[in-house]
């Protein structure tokens, strides 16, 4: 997820979408609560409601905003250990390197997968209920791979997400 401070002001950018004012303001607001009914987020955004929900709707056909999501507490599901895995995959199996990727994000335990440049291939992010559930995992379905060369563990002990700043013209 971006925090909204990350969207600041316009960049030059690559795509040929081109985003004003008013939708860097629409990205910066949804960024802070998804939930921003439009009729608020039009008017900070210097709009009417009908041109802000176009505007949404074009930012979402154009896979600026791709998608709107609920922030889950893990552990009111039971899901109490989080961990951060770094994988090394064997060079032969580097063309699959994507293949791969997906297959660890199929897993119901993951969360999260990263492919990466750098000291490892790939990251991923999962929750398990408990400690054993996370060894049976990383045996399951990273030791037993042969497309990997190590993985190393990382348990989470607190995830602290941006807190949006607070606003004082609403």
């Amino acid at each position: 997820m971006l925090h909204s401070e990350a969207i600041r002001e316009r960049r030059p950018q690559l795509n040929p979408i081109r985003l004003d004012a008013a939708d860097m303001v629409i990205l910066r607001e949804l960024s802070d609560d998804a939930r921003t009914p439009n009729n608020v987020l039009a008017r900070r955004a210097g709009l009417a409601p009908s041109t802000c929900l176009n505007r949404v709707r074009a930012l979402r056909e154009a896979g600026v905003i791709r998608g709107f999501h609920a922030d889950i507490s893990l552990g009111s599901l039971g899901l109490d250990v989080g961990a951060l895995i770094s994988i090394n995959v064997h060079a032969q199996a580097r063309k699959n390197m994507l293949e791969l990727a997906r297959g660890l994000r199929d897993l119901p335990e993951t969360l999260n997968v990263f492919v990466l440049g750098g000291e490892h291939d790939l990251l991923l992010h999962v929750a398990c209920a408990s400690t054993g559930d996370l060894r049976d995992f990383v045996a399951a379905h990273l030791g037993s791979n042969q497309s990997f060369v190590n993985t190393q563990t990382t348990l989470i002990f607190e995830h602290l997400q941006p807190v949006p700043p607070v606003r004082t013209n609403q």
